[in-house]
């Protein structure tokens, strides 16, 4: 299997835990902290990262080569991701993925100057048609417009930066370095932020920002365990996306991403009984057809390539 369909593949990986977190952190709301879970999840994670890395006997290393770069991963991700989890405490969860969903088009913008990497024209049919897709789902509309629905297309600002830093610093910064910078940025920024909105503005009455008052505490057994699920589908999806953008590029896994829509779509509807309408589903087959076709046209180009190599 080639470096970009294994990119692909884990792209999948990644989306299909994320989604198991997304269901777990949404039926906690109101219930734990947003920090606490989010500081929990990065030591949880930073833990069984290095016990793997120590099972395999491969280095542990925290450092980077590229220490800006990687402070400013972990800040972006954290906060980014911080805003798309309380949206989606206040959205449906496939509402809020579809929006979040804006990154693909990000990223491939971003990549053809940061990159260089030039754009065919089957991966951008390919991704219109994704995000024409992500529109049917959405639906939106200047008359009801809800505030909550900024946040996730913060996340995917933040999202598609990283990934790309994620893909330009790997040539010295492997896929266990960059994850343990993610996790990093939670250990520190979780109960920094806390702390200082706690005592700072003690009487602060933001809807947005209430998960910050409620106390950082485990009372009951179930909590924890939804805590410890948080942290494993965290640390395999952040693993899985970061190393899938190291060994494929970012046009071609980007449109594969658009697979958590349907999980989102399905786990509303079935945990959530969000029940999506005949133009969802347009939209959902309309954002898995894009996927599928980038990967099919991904291994026609492949076998193109090996034939002319026969040559």
């Amino acid at each position: 299997m080639s470096s970009e369909k294994r990119g692909m593949l884990f792209i999948v990986i990644g989306m299909a835990v994320f989604c198991i977190q997304d269901i777990v952190i949404k039926s906690l709301e109101n219930q734990v902290s947003l920090t606490q879970i989010l500081f929990f999840r990065a030591a949880l994670g930073t833990i069984l990262l290095t016990g793997l890395l120590w099972f395999l006997r491969k280095p542990i290393k925290f450092g980077s080569s590229y220490p800006l770069i990687a402070i400013f991963r972990g800040s972006s991700f954290f906060l980014g991701f911080t805003m798309f989890y309380i949206s989606i405490s206040k959205l449906p969860l496939a509402i809020a993925t579809s929006l979040f969903f804006i990154h693909p088009i990000i990223v491939t913008i971003i990549s053809i100057f940061f990159l260089k990497i030039s754009i065919g024209f089957h991966r951008i049919t390919a991704i219109i048609i994704g995000f024409i897709g992500t529109l049917l789902i959405i639906k939106p509309s200047i008359y009801n417009f809800d505030w909550y629905m900024l946040f996730p297309i913060a996340t995917a600002f933040s999202y598609s930066i990283g990934m790309l830093l994620a893909k330009k610093t790997s040539d010295r910064d492997n896929a266990f370095q960059q994850s343990f910078h993610i996790y990093f940025g939670g250990l520190i920024l979780s109960p920094f932020i806390t702390i200082l909105v706690t005592n700072a503005f003690p009487n602060m009455e933001i809807n947005q920002l209430q998960f910050l008052y409620i106390p950082w505490e485990i009372t009951e057994f179930d909590t924890l365990v939804a805590l410890v699920i948080i942290a494993f589908t965290g640390t395999i999806g952040i693993f899985s996306l970061v190393y899938a953008y190291n060994i494929g590029s970012p046009q071609s896994n980007a449109p594969i991403e658009y697979v958590l829509l349907v999980f989102a779509l399905l786990a509303g509807y079935i945990i959530f009984e969000e029940i999506p309408d005949l133009l969802s589903f347009l939209g959902m087959v309309m954002i898995s057809l894009s996927g599928i076709y980038i990967f099919i046209r991904e291994s026609v180009r492949e076998e193109i390539v090996a034939a002319e190599k026969q040559w």
